[in-house]
């Protein structure tokens, strides 16, 4: 938990939202994992709402949390 709020710490100072949300869950693979979501409403935290990216705003984006999370170390 310690290293995931060092990580949604770093996702909302790179993308602009309200608050993150965490999600833990594991049934698509076998182990659980936390899912930090932007939100600005509840309804953003639904995987059936999920924002298309593309591969390039994607990878722009992970970028800027790498460099936030630098920070928050």
């Amino acid at each position: 938990m310690t290293f995931s709020r060092k990580v949604a710490l770093a996702i909302r100072i790179a993308i602009p939202c309200e608050r993150i949300g965490m999600s833990v869950i594991g049934l698509e693979v076998p182990h659980a994992h936390v899912h930090l979501i932007p939100l600005h409403t509840m309804e953003d935290i639904s995987f059936q709402n999920k924002a298309k990216i593309s591969q390039q705003e994607m990878e722009t984006t992970a970028k800027a949390i790498a460099v936030f999370f630098e920070d928050q170390v």
